[in-house]
């Protein structure tokens, strides 16, 4: 599709949207949104006809990119079928959704609780984990995003929990691996991952074991900086949990459905989580949809106990319907190999090459299509391009670094010193280098605030 310019229906649109529209995270006079005026595949455009390559993929959901035709075709095809229905009731695409996502959930994951986004999985997961225990005490990782809501934010690592954040959640952070900013002085993925799993059994030893329901992780954290565990991590943590009687939650809100070049990132690591929350991918976004996928012990416990929780749209036809279609794309076009293949073949060394090149990246890391790049003033101290949680002027190099992307029609996932690289599962090969080679000229920009020679 070509972009057709049409400013004044774009001053509009962006009139109507400063006069009404409440915007999540920001000040509202000092946010200045994009008008958008279309989207395909893995690009979108504005009123003035720039069209910009998405690397963010969205917020990391249009994991087959924008419009794609068989997932709008079967959400027109639910609509005028049975467009939707309560919840309580058996219909045909809540079925068939949840059964085609328990045919790639790891293990014994077969049960599928619907909820509209990550967040509400998250909040019933904990619920059910807690009911399952008779325990209160939920573990999580500082380096974590887990959602907005009430029990997902407290859960959350990021500075986004501190004016949210209510003291008696029940919730204890501790520190997950992470060699290049290592809280345990490590030398080696082999003993910064020994050292996180014993970490880890201290807190759970001076927090009391039989008080603890559950430890959630996001399989790779995504918004925290698409940190991959070293290989024994999660394996360690599952037998912690197993040797405690504490249930392993796994959140792949953000890595599941193709994502890191599998169908969920648990594969990566040959690990079965006893919860696993879902959202974003698993219909590319397109109408709102999460869950939960629970194992047989855990269901059995509501067996003949009734689940104390639900939502008035779970299991929606229309985002169950695009659920089915949009799986059934990714099996048919090879979305998930595609994936794979992208990171291993373009994008990892793609961004490894400018890591060369360009002193402010400190580190590449990645898996598929999820990476990130991690921005420094030196490279020698790993001193973060801007501070933790900078604002303002404090920011402005990653503001400056942005702003040249955008510029050169590239739109890049940024959080604090990092810029992520997210585009849809089945980006193609020349998509990935044209925007390659635009945050080749945006870190050019980032590398004027470094003091590498």
């Amino acid at each position: 599709m070509t972009p057709q310019p049409n400013p004044q229906v774009g001053a509009a649109v962006k009139a109507a949207d400063r006069a009404h529209v409440f915007h999540s995270w920001s000040a509202q006079e000092l946010i200045d949104p994009l008008a958008v005026a279309g989207a395909e595949g893995s690009y979108f455009w504005d009123y003035e006809g720039k069209r910009y390559l998405d690397f963010t993929s969205g917020l990391v959901f249009t994991n087959i990119g924008y419009q794609h035709p068989k997932v709008v075709a079967a959400i027109q095809e639910q609509a005028a079928t049975l467009s939707t229905f309560a919840p309580a009731f058996a219909v045909e695409a809540r079925s068939e959704a949840a059964r085609l996502i328990a045919e790639r959930t790891p293990g014994d994951l077969d049960k599928i609780f619907f909820t509209n986004g990550g967040a509400e999985a998250v909040e019933n997961a904990t619920r059910m984990a807690r009911l399952h225990t008779g325990r209160q005490k939920v573990l999580s990782a500082y380096r974590s995003y887990h959602g907005a809501t009430s029990t997902a934010i407290n859960l959350t690592g990021d500075p986004r929990r501190w004016p949210n954040d209510i003291g008696a959640a029940g919730v204890v952070h501790f520190w997950a691996p992470f060699l290049y900013r290592s809280p345990f002085h490590s030398d080696s993925e082999q003993q910064e991952c020994e050292r996180a799993l014993q970490h880890l059994e201290d807190t759970i030893a001076f927090e009391g074991p039989g008080t603890i329901a559950a430890i959630i992780l996001e399989t790779i954290p995504g918004t925290a900086g698409i940190m991959t565990p070293p290989a024994g991590y999660l394996p360690g943590v599952r037998e912690i949990c197993d040797r405690y009687g504490i249930v392993f939650i796994l959140d792949e809100v953000m890595a599941g459905f193709g994502r890191t070049g599998k169908w969920f990132a648990a594969d990566h690591f040959d690990v079965t989580p006893d919860l696993m929350t879902f959202a974003k991918g698993v219909n590319s976004g397109y109408v709102p949809l999460g869950g939960v996928a629970i194992s047989a012990a855990i269901a059995e416990t509501f067996a003949k106990r009734p689940y104390p929780g639900g939502l008035t749209y779970s299991g929606h036809p229309l985002a169950c319907a695009a659920a089915v279609a949009t799986i059934n794309v990714m099996e048919e076009e090879g979305i998930v190999e595609q994936a794979a293949r992208i990171g291993e073949t373009v994008l990892g060394p793609g961004l490894r090459e400018l890591a060369e090149r360009h002193p402010s990246v400190g580190e590449v890391r990645g898996t598929g299509v999820f990476w990130a790049l991690e921005l420094v003033k030196d490279r020698a101290t790993r001193e973060p391009l801007v501070p933790y949680n900078a604002a303002g002027a404090a920011n402005a190099p990653m503001a400056a670094f942005g702003a040249a992307a955008k510029a050169n029609g590239l739109w890049p996932f940024i959080n604090m010193n990092r810029t992520h690289v997210v585009p849809p599962c089945n980006v193609t090969e020349a998509e990935a280098k044209e925007g390659l080679a635009a945050l080749d000229d945006a870190l050019s920009v980032a590398d004027e605030h470094t003091t590498t020679p």
